[in-house]
């Protein structure tokens, strides 16, 4: 399922709204470093693929951007885990 992730640079997060629940990967950055601190997808949009394609398109972005990831947020660090191809974006 393809989902309409964007990023809500006033609430410093990525979101989707779906069936009025809004889903999110908050974020801090600074400079060319992104900090990624929460996902969070209501109970009842779980299961669903949304945690990943928020997460996903934030790294698509920070790698086109050439930022440096931090993933404080265990979500985001086990998507990278999964997905060997963003283990280079990650800062020590």
């Amino acid at each position: 399922m393809t989902y309409d992730v964007r990023n809500n640079t006033d609430e410093s997060r990525y979101e989707t709204t779906i069936d009025g629940e809004v889903a999110v990967a908050e974020y801090h950055r600074e400079g060319n470093r992104i900090t990624f601190t929460h996902t969070i997808v209501p109970e009842k949009l779980e299961g669903r693929g949304i945690a990943g394609a928020i997460v996903k398109k934030a790294l698509d972005d920070a790698k086109a951007e050439g930022l440096e990831v931090v993933p404080q947020c265990g979500y985001v660090s086990a998507y990278i885990k999964r997905h060997p191809e963003y283990a280079e974006l990650v800062h020590p």
